[in-house]
């Protein structure tokens, strides 16, 4: 799969919590060969009713949903840049995720278990949201301004000889530079395609997808968010609320219980589910499907892959392999009730290398 997002924030901001609610939505390991594991890692399947559907027409013995991975990386208070606290394993740690989830409190500091009891004290005495993520950004982005100076000073000779790579890189860092000296993120820096493959060589912390997961707490009153959504909404980042707490209590229990405890907590929504779907989004990716009566699968590819790249899924040789593929759109197979039946009505398609896999195509390789 290899592709990850870091689980980031200040200490006492529920990130362990939520991470150990995500990993009881884990799936077995042995499904995902390429995967590291590591305690700190947990492969989370991505909910997707259409999986259990075309299990279901298809009558299989076997049922694996795509999955996306998340790391808890260490707690990171201010002076991380420096090393404080454990900045410098929060920061190695964060460089080989490819997304962060950046955990913000905004449930109150007494009664700040799920269960309303046992007080969570904030690091900083109080809770203050926009506060909390300025200062995780800040350490992003001052580690950032060290890596961008020392790559400058590193390339300098190549540039004033001439390098023309050279002299590409240094422009990109330039505008970087510009950006971090103003407080701002990588991530905002207009820059082409090409620009951003070169930058991403570099791992910058700040340049990374950045997901704000706003951890509350069901029935209690919240604090001010007012300033942090306009701050997101004028970043065009994204958000989700979720109650790590009650989530983590009700990943153990039944679906007949969970109703019983949403109910009692006035806890409605799913949220450590819309967390896994929208970091689904935001690392790019989408999933396309196979069926039969041994199998039924979700793979995980990004979006705009080809035909022969979507099938490196499944094994690598498929892109060398790959001679032609048959799709057809879920809906249509569901709509017609079978494979057989989808073929007659002409919707199964026969595409070659160039065709551009759409999420929710149901694929069967020639190879």
């Amino acid at each position: 799969m290899g592709l990850s997002i870091g689980i980031v924030g200040l200490p006492n901001v529920g990130k362990s919590t939520l991470f150990n609610a995500l990993t009881k939505k884990s799936v077995p390991a042995e499904n995902y060969p390429f995967c590291t594991i590591d305690p700190s890692v947990g492969i989370v399947q991505v909910p997707d009713e259409r999986l259990w559907k075309l299990s279901e027409l298809s009558k299989s013995a076997k049922t694996i949903p795509a999955a996306v991975e998340f790391t808890d990386i260490a707690g990171l208070v201010k002076g991380a840049s420096e090393g404080e606290g454990l900045g410098n394993q929060f920061l190695s740690h964060i460089r080989e995720v490819d997304a962060i989830a950046q955990v913000v409190r905004v449930f109150p500091a007494r009664g700040g278990s799920a269960s309303g009891g046992e007080d969570v004290i904030h690091i900083y005495g109080d809770i203050n949201p926009m506060r909390d993520v300025e200062i995780i950004n800040l350490e992003l982005i001052l580690a950032d301004m060290q890596s961008v100076t020392k790559r400058r000073a590193n390339i300098l000779r190549d540039v004033k000889r001439g390098d023309k790579a050279a002299a590409i890189e240094d422009g990109i860092l330039a505008k970087v530079e510009v950006e971090l000296e103003a407080g701002r993120l990588a991530s905002t820096v207009a820059l082409d395609e090409a620009e951003k493959e070169i930058l991403k060589s570099m791992h910058l912390l700040s340049a990374k997808p950045i997901l704000y997961v706003l951890n509350k707490k069901s029935g209690a009153k919240l604090a001010d968010t007012t300033e942090l959504m306009k701050y997101i909404t004028a970043s065009g980042a994204q958000f989700v609320e979720v109650d790590a707490g009650i989530e983590n209590e009700l990943s153990a229990l039944s679906d007949e219980d969970k109703g019983v405890f949403r109910a009692e907590y006035d806890a409605k929504d799913d949220g450590v589910n819309d967390l896994i779907r929208q970091s689904y989004k935001l690392l790019g990716l989408m999933t396309y499907f196979t069926t039969g009566t041994d199998e039924t699968r979700g793979w995980t590819v990004k979006v705009g892959a080809t035909g022969p790249e979507a099938g490196m899924a499944i094994h690598t040789d498929f892109k060398e392999k790959f001679i032609r593929a048959e799709v057809v759109a879920y809906d249509k197979l569901i709509e017609a009730g079978s494979y057989a039946t989808a073929r007659e009505k002409g919707w199964v398609r026969t595409e070659g290398k160039e065709y551009i896999v759409k999420d929710g195509d149901v694929i069967e390789f020639k190879i």
